[in-house]
């Protein structure tokens, strides 16, 4: 089938949408992990020829950047242990930002792995989870702050630690907006990356240790021109006292142009049947 521009609501070929098949070269090996109701993917896509650029995020810091309608994100836990603590606002409008609660009740789960898709507060799919390796990711226990911090870890500031100065989540997530004109009103629920927090019978969130190892990855495959940012601090809940962050590698690669659409059979579309109606909502924006 070919592909038009943005004045139909074309697919894009099976070609491009079938380009999911990873070559080594492109990130560490990653894990086969643990499989979620069978949503996981134990193969990577290929994406060699696709990348468009690549970066090493270190332990314990952060990263913004815009990933761009067609673009997807990789990001690969380098050592194990790693937490990517991530916040997601429209580019070119930043009002219109991730919606954890839609994102979770409209597709009827409380973690995050291939097949579910991240919404906006105005109902449209800013970006679909099309490949995982580890099986669960955590949308619930929020970011940690400096007091949190400070309790946890006591206190190493930059005049005498220099980058290896403890950073909280918070105030990292916050700098990165800053960078964008966004500020501490626009600091919205994250989704924690590599961590898996799962919910008690009493309601307590229990936070699980050693979930993911060296080599796991995931795949964002953004269908808005979305503004990211992110912190490799440690996840609020996890129990270590000591800090240990982990790093992350991004590689950020082409799936289609930006005046193309998914296929109508695409996974993430079809995953849920609300899935559908938030597709239909971000293709009428890019019409």
């Amino acid at each position: 089938m070919s592909l038009s521009t943005s004045s139909e609501f074309a697919p894009v070929s099976a070609t491009t949408a079938e380009s999911y098949r990873a070559p080594a070269s492109v990130s560490a090996t990653p894990s086969s992990g643990p499989s979620v109701g069978g949503a996981s993917s134990p193969d990577l896509p290929s994406i060699e020829a696709a990348t468009v650029w690549e970066h090493i995020v270190p332990a314990g810091t952060h990263w913004s950047g815009t990933l761009r309608r067609g673009l997807a994100l990789r990001m690969v836990d380098l050592e194990g242990g790693a937490n990517v603590s991530t916040v997601f606002h429209r580019q070119d409008a930043p009002l219109e930002r991730y919606n954890m609660a839609d994102t979770l009740k409209g597709q009827h789960t409380a973690h995050l792995t291939r097949g579910f898709v991240l919404y906006s507060d105005m109902g449209r799919v800013m970006a679909s989870i099309v490949s995982d390796t580890l099986g669960w990711h955590d949308p619930l226990a929020g970011v940690g702050d400096a007091a949190l911090f400070a309790r946890k870890y006591g206190a190493a500031r930059y005049q005498e630690h220099r980058n290896a100065m403890i950073r909280n989540g918070r105030d990292s997530l916050l700098i990165e907006l800053g960078k964008h004109g966004l500020g501490a009103r626009d600091l919205i629920a994250n989704v924690n990356f590599f961590s898996k927090v799962t919910v008690e019978d009493d309601g307590a969130l229990r936070f699980v240790p050693n979930h993911s190892v060296a080599g796991s990855s995931i795949d964002l495959r953004f269908e808005m021109n979305t503004l990211v940012a992110l912190s490799t601090a440690q996840h609020p809940l996890d129990p270590n006292p000591v800090y240990a962050p982990r790093p992350v590698k991004l590689i950020a690669y082409r799936v289609y142009r930006s005046d193309e659409r998914v296929p109508a059979d695409d996974f993430c579309r079809n995953f849920r049947p609300e899935n559908v109606r938030g597709f239909i909502n971000t293709d009428m924006l890019y019409a």
